[in-house]
């Protein structure tokens, strides 16, 4: 009973998290779940694609009231990603990737997810970044999308991460939209290919459905709760922090195998 109420209250961090700084706390879901709730690698990452694809539809509802979701550019890129993350999910189950091999490319991840975080651009870097990209945009900015929507998929499906610090990049420098804009869309992205991730799984694992549940109830309250205060604590500052924490969780997940 302990360790199912300290898994949980890591869940309502998770949800925290995604609410403060719009992305990060999902990348937590698959070390909790294995570490803290004791569940396989392969089950806990097939879980965390359900839970990181529900709490984004959430987290996605207010971008879409405010306007900061761009249909166009999800429907190029949201496709190539549910491919890619279906055949991630795919990959994974092949008998020669094993629990540790997963969980070591899983903490690569997180070692580069906390780069991102740690540099966090200022409002200035962002327009000039953006700038630059729609000076530079690639002869054919469809097909960057496309193969990086795949790439991104594929790594969704594989490690069970949301991809949010890939996905954003991408739609800022390769669709030249606005940051707030990319924020929005690559949550419904995240949604989506979470979706097909998880089905590329079922039939593979075991799925305790209640534990999925109960975890997920818990990160959405967490997401709510996260997305009230937002406005009133600075996230820059939150964010550096958090990324700091992921290399501490990446070094003991490399220990641990």
């Amino acid at each position: 009973m302990a360790t199912w109420i300290t898994g949980h209250l890591l869940a309502l961090i998770i949800g925290l998290s995604l609410g403060l700084i719009g992305g990060g706390g999902s990348i937590l879901a698959v070390p909790i779940l294995v570490y803290v709730l004791g569940l396989d690698a392969k089950t806990a990452i097939a879980m965390s694609l359900a839970i990181v694809g529900i709490v984004s539809l959430i987290g996605v509802i207010p971008h879409w009231r405010q306007g900061n979701v761009n249909l166009k550019t999800a429907i190029s890129f949201t496709p190539p990603a549910m491919l890619g993350a279906f055949v991630g999910a795919r990959l994974a189950t092949l008998p020669f990737i094993t629990d540790t091999v997963q969980l070591v490319c899983f903490a690569v991840m997180m070692l580069v997810a906390s780069y991102f975080m740690i540099r966090k651009p200022s409002q200035t870097r962002n327009h000039v970044e953006l700038v630059i990209a729609k000076k530079h945009q690639p002869k054919y900015p469809w097909l960057a999308i496309t193969l990086e929507g795949l790439g991104v998929g594929i790594l969704t499906g594989f490690v069970g991460v949301g991809g949010g610090f890939a996905i954003i990049p991408a739609l800022v420098l390769l669709g030249g939209i606005p940051m707030k804009e990319a924020i929005g869309t690559s949550l419904l992205i995240i949604t989506f290919k979470s979706a097909t991730g998880f089905i590329g799984y079922l039939n593979q694992v075991t799925i305790d459905w209640n534990l999925m549940l109960t975890f997920t109830t818990v990160a959405i309250l967490g997401v709510i709760w996260g997305a009230y205060f937002s406005g009133k604590i600075r996230s820059e500052k939150l964010q550096q922090g958090f990324g700091y924490f992921l290399i501490a969780i990446a070094i003991f997940i490399l220990i641990k195998r």
